[in-house]
């Protein structure tokens, strides 16, 4: 696998989605969790969508059960939480593992290539993929969407 454009999910309302059809366009990709002390950061994910969508940025929601199982609800039940709670309109996949062997095989590429240690901790781990799909980018949970950390290197991945 040679970049983020070789995977695939499925959206939280159950259709294919390809990351090549994201080719082009820098990605910023999230686990979300509802019931997470950071949870209140879709609403920055939904400014910064926002802000920079408009200019080709895709935030990606990918939730996820696995960190003190703060993600137990299904995928309608999630969908229609950020909707009401956080005006959610960037895309969100239907739930998956982000963590250990059985992780959706996008995390697993993303632990292969920057190491152990780039694998999410917690829930809203970010990272950003450049426009071809190359990892540019890995912040912890603590980085707020809009740290200047996350809108500096969204900037630059848009300016290609």
């Amino acid at each position: 696998m040679a970049s983020a454009h070789d995977f695939t999910f499925t959206t939280i309302d159950n259709k294919p989605l390809d990351m090549k059809s994201f080719a082009g366009r820098p990605v910023l990709l999230v686990n979300v969790a509802s019931f997470c002390g950071f949870t209140p950061q879709y609403k920055d994910l939904q400014k910064l969508h926002e802000t920079h969508g408009p200019n080709g940025l895709v935030v990606l929601g990918v939730p996820s059960n696995d960190f003190g199982a703060q993600e137990p609800k299904t995928e309608p039940e999630i969908a229609a939480f950020c909707e009401k709670n956080y005006g959610v309109t960037f895309p969100l996949t239907s739930k998956q593992k982000v963590v250990g062997l059985d992780a959706h095989g996008l995390y697993q590429w993303i632990s292969n290539e920057a190491g152990e240690a780039a694998a999410p901790k917690w829930n809203f781990h970010k990272y950003l993929f450049d426009k071809g799909g190359k990892l540019v980018g890995s912040w912890p949970s603590k980085v707020g969407p809009l740290s200047p950390e996350i809108t500096g290197a969204v900037q630059m991945a848009l300016a290609g």
